[in-house]
């Protein structure tokens, strides 16, 4: 008799474990949200309506704008309550209706339940405190951890995450790190109370390949050991093919097509996901525009570049460590030439850009047509910094939010262009603004608000303005999603062959080198791997390094 009410209680706990797999852990339904603004109530979300299941991968995909990111952030209530209503429908998790929760309770979930990795990292991160008190908080509150214990959670969570020399990273504010390690902090924080539901806004965005896949691969080794759910959204298609179970394809606020993910992919339906899908970047460069550019003459040069960051701790601050960002570099860029320098996370691909362009403090020789300039002072300089220009990894903290995008893009024309007039000035912004894909009607807007793309297409339109003669691009396409990268990309070649311009193309998306650049630079712990035109480092790669950013970047599934 005993054995028998045994064996029927494992009957009931099998029955029950199955029918919690299959149930949904998050519902929305005819969910719609209206922003308030100065010209009145806004619909920015109409009537949605998509569950993901404890375990499953739910992507939403689509354009800059579509609503992917306001829908996510209405999951948690993020919003500023003030400006936001949700009109209609209803947000269910575990079976409780989110939108109608308590603060208090609301408070509970946010971080131990649902927890958040946001598309935006630095601004993200709280800048007056050091990333691993950031990473123990949720410890601290929300699981009632020691601080020593939650230190040492904290720091397996960073090695986890792929972090190098944690030890020394933890006492470091965000502003010190680099876009990816940033970025991999948030992943930490977000995973440090094994949370149900994980949302992952753009999680990959500032990681370079070998990175993207060793944190997707984690966050899908911890889906199916905590059957956590991940609602993804991305751009990348690439990603969502490899990873989703499920897609919704988003665009003005609505969800136009939801299937399985390779059934999507397979036989996509609605005419909108066959244009996105048909958008991936191809090369755009002619295969003897690569030879021919060694006769054109040298825009920038390098010898002997060195940067080298001291790690200082303790209550004297001395140095214990000490990182070489840039270990002694040499290069070339030619008139007219795409150079892309690829790279993990802190390799110092970032960091060598700045140095070429006198924004960090380094040491070596440095030419700009044919000038020496390392040794200028910045006065000097000055007169120079027309010519070359940044694109900014993170078009957020770049852009000024005081000031409207009229101000942001026409304020290099007020400084190197005097003798403009107020009406040219503006026919040239709304010209440019055109070009990169904008409307004319945002002059009087303000950065915070636009979507995190949007924000991207706003700081290349305050570079290209002046028409400089050397870009530094700084992961310029990583907030973008394929469609409009493509035509960033079209029109960044577009103004290169017509102004004979340079790029320094920084990204970890080894497609958009494939498709832009002439030379390709490895860089791994501030040294180059290897160099050599981009047909030859992509067909037949001499490193080791080199071929495995290569497979990563193909994201092939393993069964």
């Amino acid at each position: 008799m005993k054995h028998w009410i045994q064996d029927v209680d494992n009957i009931i706990l099998e029955e029950k474990n199955l029918y919690d797999s299959n149930k949904s852990i998050l519902n929305i339904k005819d969910l719609s949200v209206d922003f308030a603004t100065l010209a009145g109530s806004v619909n920015v979300v109409r009537d949605i309506n998509f569950s993901v299941r404890a375990g499953e991968t739910m992507a939403l995909v689509g354009e800059s704008g579509s609503g992917k990111s306001v829908t996510a952030m209405s999951i948690l209530r993020l919003h500023d309550e003030e400006k936001v209503n949700y009109s209609s429908g209803s947000i269910l998790f575990n079976g409780e209706d989110i939108l109608s929760t308590d603060q208090r309770h609301l408070n509970d979930v946010r971080g131990r339940d649902i927890s958040m990795i946001f598309q935006e990292p630095m601004t993200s991160l709280n800048p007056t405190f050091t990333v691993g008190d950031q990473i123990m908080e949720p410890l601290l509150i929300h699981k009632g951890l020691s601080k020593a214990a939650a230190k040492k959670q904290a720091l397996e969570l960073m090695e986890l995450t792929g972090i190098p020399d944690p030890l020394y990273r933890f006492d470091a504010f965000p502003h010190l790190l680099s876009g990816g390690q940033r970025q991999r902090m948030m992943i930490a924080m977000a995973l440090a109370c094994e949370p149900k539901l994980l949302i992952a806004d753009e999680p990959t965005t500032a990681l370079d390949v070998t990175v993207q896949l060793q944190i997707l691969l984690l966050l899908e080794r911890l889906q199916k050991e905590f059957s956590m759910a991940i609602l993804m959204i991305s751009h990348d298609l690439n990603l969502v093919k490899r990873f989703a179970d499920h897609i919704c394809v988003m665009k003005d606020g609505n969800i136009v097509e939801k299937n399985e993910a390779q059934q999507l992919f397979s036989a996509p339906q609605d005419p909108y996901t066959i244009e996105l899908l048909n958008s991936e970047p191809e090369r755009i460069i002619p295969e003897n525009e690569d030879i021919s550019n060694h006769l054109s003459p040298e825009l920038l040069s390098a010898q002997h570049l060195q940067c080298h960051f001291s790690v200082k701790s303790g209550f004297f601050r001395r140095t214990n460590h000490v990182v070489k960002a840039v270990d002694d570099i040499h290069l070339y860029l030619k008139e007219g030439e795409t150079l892309g320098i690829v790279g993990e996370s802190g390799s110092g691909k970032s960091t060598l850009g700045r140095c070429l362009l006198r924004l960090e403090a380094c040491k070596g020789e440095i030419f700009f047509e044919q000038k020496q300039i390392d040794q200028l002072s910045h006065k000097q300089l000055r007169p120079l910094r027309k010519e070359f220009q940044v694109v900014f990894q993170d078009p957020y903290s770049s852009l000024s939010p005081r000031m409207t995008i009229e101000q942001i893009v026409g304020e290099g024309l007020q400084i190197h262009f005097p003798k403009l007039n107020k009406q040219q000035r503006r026919e040239k912004i709304i010209k440019t603004l055109l070009e990169v894909g904008l409307e004319d009607d945002i002059l009087w807007r303000y950065p915070h608000e636009f979507s995190g793309g949007q924000r991207q297409r706003i700081a290349i339109a305050r570079v290209v303005i002046l028409e400089p003669k050397l870009i530094l691009l700084d992961e310029p396409t990583s907030a973008l999603d394929i469609s409009v990268q493509k035509q960033v990309l079209a029109l960044l070649r577009d103004l290169q062959v017509r102004y004979k311009m340079s790029y320094l193309f920084i990204t970890h998306d080894l497609k958009v080198i494939e498709a832009v650049a002439h030379r390709v630079m490895v860089m791994k712990q501030g040294k180059i791997v290897e160099t050599g035109l981009t047909n030859d480092i992509f067909k037949s790669p001499k490193k080791s390094y080199t071929r495995s950013l290569l497979t990563a970047s193909l994201f092939k599934k393993t069964e």
